[in-house]
């Protein structure tokens, strides 16, 4: 990056860590596919912390996890709306679905019942599971956003017995190997930052314990280095290897629940903050155990994403700093387009049904995409688009908008020609309620005319 950005980008974790009196914070810009720009403060073992110097992430642990079911999705071994019994039988809290808990909708308490789990040493999971026995419920399964803490620890052990392995060996198999996440670990390996709480009236520094959370593992037991959060910045930003399909990540980061309703600045997706910074959409996910914060963000649409973390127990603005990461490179260095290319070949049939279309009197633009995706467009550009994915002979999936996951079928008459399109249920003609045979309800026989005719 030119001298100018770096400048801008050190300090202003240089200005949090002196005033949130931040032992020590690494923090990474991600352009694209790329690295853009790591820096550090403070002091670890006495000396500046390096882009391998682990740091606890907590509750982005919940990401990985929940990339971990989105797999088996994918996969067809289970589906979103499954009850929890279906595949984990027995536990008091077996109707509450995947996606429920996903997306902190189940209801579930926060935490578990009995010791305050993130400093205590944990139990395994027939422990939990009859902790939440009784009184497990906070809301009806549904009803709203309620962050849960305990919800991921079921997760994990979903995780568990569709694999046949501990969530960790799934997690290292599928996910750390293949993205060569090397220093993403359960438990910390030197060079690892120590977690402190910092005295709020006097600049001296108490240990804070780091436990293994065993069952409640999977809600934020994780640690990292800088330079793996960058990876996962940019696998949550599209970049996801063989991982997973990035369809499927774009799908975790579509709002499943509104937590702050009044001008909605803040959201849930499955597995994926999603959060309205600075006129910008951004999603990740913040973490924090005692002794540490952290928080990874990026803008899908131009790339650019900021992680931070620090070994301080509190007071350290970590989303409002790594936001303003994104916020000063973008304008220090906007992100260029791509080069516009030629699609590589096209599909004369599917070339033919571009161009303008009508629902109605209303003049929409279907353009053809890469591997034979189509969108649909207002010519007016308000109202509902969508892209579309193919999926059959002149048929096609809504992907975003209004007709996600909604079937396009183009109708051919007996010689062959598209009649009109159909996108659940509704109509589109080349011309305003063109082949009348087709709209429902039928067109006036007597045609366009005047007011007065």
């Amino acid at each position: 990056m030119l001298h100018t950005t770096e400048n801008a980008l050190l300090r202003r974790i240089a200005v949090e860590q002196a005033e949130s009196r931040a032992p020590s914070l690494v923090a990474a810009v991600v352009r694209g596919n790329e690295l853009g720009w790591t820096g550090a403060r403070g002091k670890v073992d006495g000396t500046t912390p390096t882009t391998e110097t682990q740091y606890r992430i907590g509750s982005i642990t919940k990401s990985f996890v929940a990339a971990l079911v989105m797999r088996l999705r994918d996969e067809g071994r289970l589906d979103l709306n499954d009850p929890l019994d279906k595949h984990v039988p027995g536990t008091a809290i077996g109707a509450v679905t995947i996606a429920q808990l996903l997306a902190h909708t189940s209801g579930l308490t926060s935490e578990s019942p009995g010791t305050w789990w993130e400093r205590a040493e944990g139990a395994d999971f027939a422990a939990l599971d009859k902790s939440l026995a009784t009184d497990a419920l906070r809301h009806r399964p549904g009803a709203r956003f309620h962050y849960s803490n305990v919800g991921y620890g079921v997760l994990g052990e979903l995780v568990a017995r569709l694999r046949g392995a501990s969530w960790l060996q799934v997690l290292e198999a599928e996910i750390l190997k293949p993205l060569e996440l090397n220093r993403t670990t359960p438990h910390p390996v030197t060079p690892a930052a120590t977690g402190w709480a910092v005295h709020p009236y006097a600049d001296v520094l108490m240990y804070e314990p780091t436990p293994d959370a065993v069952a409640m593992a999977p809600a934020g037991q994780l640690w990292c280095s800088v330079l793996d959060l960058a990876r996962w910045n940019r696998f949550v930003g599209g970049d996801t290897g063989d991982v997973l399909n990035p369809d499927t990540v774009a799908e975790m980061r579509e709002p499943a629940h509104i937590d702050d309703d009044a001008h909605w600045a803040s959201a849930y997706g499955l597995g994926l903050q999603v959060l309205k910074i600075n006129g910008r959409r951004l999603v990740g996910h913040g973490g924090s155990m005692p002794g540490f914060l952290a928080m990874n963000l990026v803008d899908p649409k131009t790339g650019t994403g900021g992680v931070i973390m620090a070994n301080s127990t509190g007071g350290v603005n970590i989303g409002g700093v790594a936001a303003d990461l994104i916020e000063l490179t973008e304008q220090h260095e906007p992100a260029l387009p791509g080069e516009w290319e030629p699609m590589g070949e096209a599909d004369p049939v599917l070339l033919a049904l571009t161009g303008q279309w009508h629902w109605g009197p209303t003049p929409y633009v279907l353009k053809l995409l890469p591997d034979s995706w189509v969108s649909l467009t207002p010519v007016s550009g308000r109202g509902r688009q969508s892209r579309f994915r193919p999926d059959g002979q002149d048929c096609w999936t809504g992907l975003d908008g209004y007709y996600s996951g909604e079937t396009l079928r183009a109708h051919r008459d007996t010689t062959g020609a598209v009649t009109h399109l159909d996108l659940a249920t509704f109509v589109f003609t080349r011309e305003p309620y063109g082949v009348p045979e087709s709209i429902p309800g039928g067109v006036d026989e007597r045609g366009w005319r005047t007011a007065g005719s």
